[in-house]
């Protein structure tokens, strides 16, 4: 009867676990829907990257990592992770969600092909207060806004992206040339 019981606990625990990831991918996803002007991107998209939680930091130094899904008309069909290193003045850290509309299916095949990078004239829509996210080789920095219902009308797709943040917490100064990197990995059907 004990092995019944921890055979049943270990269940539960896994089953917990995967609830708590699927639940955090939902929270980004309802929050971009409900951010102002990214809402407008899922219903015009060919499909989207959503990345819940990525953590920057850095001193001289810096770099950013996080891992997200990638969806085809709200199905998942792969796993996606981004890194980033960057080189200037910068200082602190920071927790920061991401999301990369598709505005068609050469998009989406381009950024799936294996290894994407963002060009050095890509740059992302911040849709908080203040804050700093970068998208570009150059280290072309985000447009902020005054609240999630603000956000500036500069969203729109760029060579076929549209890349929209929003800041989670902390704080970065930062003046420093960074390239986000992306792998994606197709999920088995």
């Amino acid at each position: 009867m004990r092995r019944v019981y921890s055979v049943l606990a270990g269940f539960m625990l896994v089953w917990a676990a995967a609830l708590s990831v699927a639940d955090e991918y939902t929270d980004a996803v309802a929050l971009f829907r409900n951010a102002g002007e990214s809402a407008a991107f899922f219903n015009k998209s060919y499909g989207y990257a959503i990345f819940p939680s990525i953590g920057k930091g850095g001193l001289i130094v810096g770099g950013a990592r996080g891992t997200g899904r990638v969806f085809v008309h709200d199905v998942h069909v792969g796993d996606t992770t981004m890194t980033q290193l960057s080189v200037g003045f910068q200082a602190g850290g920071q927790a920061y969600s991401q999301i990369i509309f598709f505005e068609d299916e050469r998009a989406f095949n381009e950024f799936t092909s294996g290894n994407f990078e963002f060009g050095a004239d890509a740059s992302a829509v911040a849709i908080t207060a203040a804050a700093g996210a970068g998208a570009g080789t150059t280290g072309a920095s985000a447009n902020a806004s005054g609240g999630q219902k603000d956000a500036r009308t500069a969203g729109k797709y760029y060579k076929g992206f549209a890349v929209f943040t929003i800041v989670k917490g902390g704080a970065m100064f930062e003046a420093a040339v960074a390239g986000q990197k992306f792998t994606f990995k197709k999920v088995s059907s």
